[in-house]
Parts: C-alpha cells; sequence; structure tokens
C-alpha cells in the first residue's frame, strides 16, 4: 500500500499559520489592517490562519531609505516568524523589499505580493500592466519588472496620485472609493491600448480596496484581486513545501546564509 495518501492528505489538512507582513501601522492604519485580516480570512483554506502583522513606524515617506528600513525590520520579522513556529512569511508589500533576503535566512516558504501577482497574471494574459498609488513608485515597478523577468510580458506602469490616508477614507467613504475608482480607470486605457490584457492594482492598499468587485474588468482587461493571489500562492508554496520538503533553491541567489551572518545581522541596529 502506497505511503503517498497519508501525507498527501496530511499536506493538504495539516493546521498551518501564515504570517503575513504588511508595511502598515496596526493603529494608524486601523480600517486597512481589519479588512484585511477579514479578507484573507474570506480566501483561505479551512486549515490555515493568516495572521497580519503591522510595521511601526510605518512605510509613510514613499522613499528608499524608509522601504530599506522595512526591508531590515521585515527580514528580522521572518526570522522571528520561522522561530515562533509559523509555516510561511508573505511579504504582503507590493515591492517586496527584503524578499531575496528573507528567503536567505529562513526555510519556511517566503511569498512576495509582487511577485505572486504578476507571475499568476502572466496565466490569465500575455501581457499585463501596473496601476500604482503614487508615481514615485514608477521606476521602482519598472526595476522590479527587470528584477522578475518579465520585461516583455509588462505593456506599462500607470499611476494614480494618492496617500495612504486616502485609502482610510475611501473604505468608508463611497464617494471617495469612486473617485479613486474612476482614477484608476483614467489609467487603466492607455495600459488597454499598449496591449495589456491584466491589469495589477500595484500596492496591498489599493488591491484590497477593489476586492470588493467581482469579475472586475475595464474595457476587457481583467483587474486582478491580489490580496487574494498571494493568500492562494502562499497556501500552495506551503503545501508543495509539506509534500517535497523544498522551499526555494539554494543555488545562486538563495544560498542559505550562514548562522554566523544571521546572528550578526540581529545584533546590529
Amino acid at each position: 500500500m502506497s505511503q503517498d495518501g497519508p501525507a498527501i492528505r496530511n499536506a493538504l489538512t495539516n493546521p498551518a499559520r501564515i504570517w503575513y507582513q504588511s508595511f502598515v501601522d496596526p493603529q494608524e492604519q486601523r480600517p486597512y489592517m481589519e479588512r484585511l485580516r477579514a479578507h484573507l480570512t474570506a480566501h483561505a483554506d479551512l486549515h490555515v490562519t493568516f495572521e497580519v502583522h503591522g510595521i511601526s513606524p510605518p512605510d509613510r515617506y514613499l522613499n528608499p531609505v524608509t522601504e530599506f528600513r522595512c526591508a531590515a525590520q521585515t527580514i528580522r520579522n521572518a526570522i522571528e516568524a520561522q522561530r515562533q513556529g509559523y509555516d510561511a512569511f508573505v511579504i504582503g508589500h507590493f515591492q517586496e523589499p527584503g524578499l531575496i533576503e528573507s528567503r536567505t535566512v529562513v526555510d519556511i516558504p517566503v511569498i512576495g505580493l509582487g511577485e505572486a501577482t504578476m507571475f499568476y497574471a502572466c496565466t490569465l494574459g500575455r501581457t499585463f500592466g501596473l496601476v500604482t498609488i503614487n508615481p514615485v513608485f514608477i521606476p521602482w515597478h519598472r526595476d522590479q519588472i527587470i528584477r522578475h523577468g518579465l520585461t516583455h510580458r509588462a505593456a506599462g506602469v500607470r499611476a494614480i496620485s494618492t496617500q495612504v490616508e486616502t485609502y482610510m477614507q475611501a473604505f468608508e467613504d463611497n464617494s471617495v472609493y469612486l473617485q479613486v475608482k474612476e482614477e484608476i480607470r483614467q489609467q487603466v486605457l492607455p495600459l488597454v491600448e499598449a496591449g495589456a490584457e491584466v491589469i495589477i492594482p500595484a500596492g496591498g492598499l489599493l488591491m484590497l480596496l477593489l476586492a470588493r468587485e467581482k469579475n472586475f474588468t475595464i474595457e476587457g482587461a481583467i483587474v486582478l484581486n491580489g490580496i487574494a493571489v498571494v493568500a492562494a500562492m502562499a497556501e500552495l508554496a506551503l503545501k508543495l513545501y509539506r509534500l517535497t520538503g523544498v522551499a526555494v533553491s539554494r543555488q545562486g541567489t538563495f544560498a542559505k546564509a550562514p548562522p554566523e551572518a544571521i546572528q550578526e545581522f540581529l545584533a546590529s541596529r
């Protein structure tokens, strides 16, 4: 009798905790955090629990040095998540700073919101386009697309001009929501003209705001719910890890950091 059956059932049904790392402050952006928890719970498998953690102070200045600070905290949190027995770690910030480094310091699966969403978009259409929350992110996302090797699949990057506070208002005020939605539509039109078949709202705040829409399209292009995608991708990565023992390749990019390097990092401030 094959031993594979019980192993597969265990991989699919054993309880699992997934650390979801947001880049907002749990108190300052409480409406977002509460909705994010509810949305992840709604999409989670029966045996999976997503636990959302924020960063304080949050990523509020839209500047590379702030992203760098948050990346360092994210790496520390990935190490802490593994120490506490979490089964997987999600970087729920589209730019996913600290993604490479986190994969080098832990053995559990690490999933990045931007990477997971862009790669899944490539299964839904030949080309995709990004609409980000602020023009400052356009060059960052262009670099991100190059880093993931998706230049020939990306039709472009556009931006609306919003701040975190805009989304806190839009979650509560339908008129603000409709205004943001219309601004997005205006930016999507040139992407569709450039050939985009899938539209990715490039940011957790924007993704969650639009998640209320079902089968959302603009000019025929799918507007992807990236929160649902990253949740499903994290669960898939965890199931495969349990079945195969493989979370990431240790050849090259994600070579495991020596324990001494990890301890040196944790000791630094």
